[in-house]
């Protein structure tokens, strides 16, 4: 059995903790959480999505990069997240480019998956966190209830808009994106 630190850490021990597996964590005010394997479906939806966003950037010739869960988003001096992709600006890209992979700026565009262990996660603590970081938008796909949330910052605190079925993604970021909920949802 993997055991963590059971004293709490610092951000600079969470950059450069081993617990010799392959296990992911998100720092939560000093504490290790363990992030589970994603889902096949899970996969397929972040798989789909950066290579949708992918697409769009080259197609628009913007200087941006999409991440798939590599890149961590440092919300507090204490916590550190995850996001299952994430769109961020080359400036970006380069500060993390030869460093730990976990931005101290608010990228673009924040996307989580839902899954059974995360709901609280990302529809409470991690809205509230990417607000107080200034992440424009911030979308919680969520195959559990099988509808996408668009959060849009405004005044420091997200206006959500929610997408279900045959209903095209509106996106601030992304707004020539023609994508459905189901496509998201169904993607193989």
């Amino acid at each position: 059995m993997v055991q963590s630190p059971t004293k709490p850490i610092t951000f600079e021990d969470y950059l450069t903790y081993d617990d010799g597996t392959d296990n992911r964590y998100e720092l939560f005010d000093g504490a290790l959480v363990l992030m589970t394997p994603p889902t096949g479906e899970h996969g397929a939806i972040a798989g789909f999505l950066l290579i949708q966003l992918y697409l769009e950037i080259q197609r628009l010739g913007l200087d941006w990069r999409v991440r798939q869960g590599e890149t961590g988003v440092r919300t507090t001096e204490r916590r550190s997240r995850l996001p299952d992709a994430c769109v961020i600006t080359n400036e970006q890209a380069q500060t993390i480019r030869y460093q730990a992979a976990i931005l101290t700026t608010a990228p673009l565009l924040v996307i989580e998956i839902a899954s059974p262990e995360s709901v609280t996660r990302d529809y409470r603590f991690k809205q509230s966190e990417y607000a107080a970081l200034g992440i424009a938008e911030y979308w919680i796909v969520d195959p559990l209830e099988a509808k996408i949330s668009v959060l849009l910052l405004n005044d420091g605190f997200y206006d959500v808009a929610e997408f279900k079925g045959s209903d095209r993604l509106i996106s601030r970021t992304f707004s020539e994106l023609a994508l459905t909920v189901e496509q998201i949802l169904n993607a193989q």
